[in-house]
């Protein structure tokens, strides 16, 4: 865990301002290590710029970010036995991940769920498709009320999953959606999202260090 925190002790002294937000990161953090214990699975949702922080932080989770995450010798051999020349390289090559999804990035899914069933619907219904009991959602949303991520948080509760909260310093209905809601303290959107990527890169910092440190 001291290992852990330490990334979090980097962060403060970087960002000063999101000592406010603590002891939300470290609930968040909890929230992802119980997640991926259990061998679950974390959504990320969100519009616009919150979208692109949702892909962005799915991107850190899916493959190495700051340490190295080479093979073991027993799934290098497989890959060897499997592929020869191909094999090879998959196995100099590949990095373990940690499994996660943006729903914002499934374009065909999301225009036909806008068209046959509802131009909200796109992120809850993938969700209420995928989602198992245990995995976290992790909702971006500057203001804490954008109505595709309050009913992708209402589809995660009803589906046994976990929501962390991305919000401003007002947290919106994510104060009451969310299991815990991380409240960069901004109002105005540009400075939210200028905060939520250093907090989420934190996040995943935290995460990395639990699953891949020597």
């Amino acid at each position: 865990m001291a290992e852990n925190m330490k990334y979090l002790e980097l962060l403060l002294a970087r960002y000063p301002k999101l000592n406010s937000c603590q002891e939300e990161i470290r609930s968040a953090f909890e929230l992802l290590a119980d997640c991926y214990d259990r061998g679950g699975c974390v959504f990320t949702c969100g519009n616009g710029g919150s979208a692109a922080d949702a892909e962005h932080m799915v991107g850190e989770l899916l493959k190495g970010f700051l340490l190295k995450r080479p093979l073991s010798d027993e799934d290098r051999a497989e890959l060897h036995r499997l592929g020869q020349d191909d094999g090879t390289f998959l196995a100099d090559h590949l990095q373990y991940g940690l499994r996660a999804v943006c729903l914002m990035s499934q374009v065909a899914v999301a225009s036909a769920t806008a068209n046959d069933q509802g131009g909200d619907l796109g992120a809850a219904q993938q969700l209420f498709a995928l989602g198992q009991p245990g995995d976290v959602l992790i909702a971006f949303s500057t203001s804490g009320n954008a109505r595709n991520v309050a009913y992708a948080t209402l589809v995660a509760k009803q589906r046994g999953l976990k929501v962390i909260g991305m919000s401003g310093q007002s947290g919106g209905r994510l104060n009451s959606l969310a299991d815990t809601c991380i409240h960069a303290p901004e109002t105005e959107t540009y400075l939210i999202q200028e905060l939520h990527l250093p907090i989420y890169h934190c996040l995943c910092m935290m995460i990395e260090a639990r699953y891949f440190k020597k």
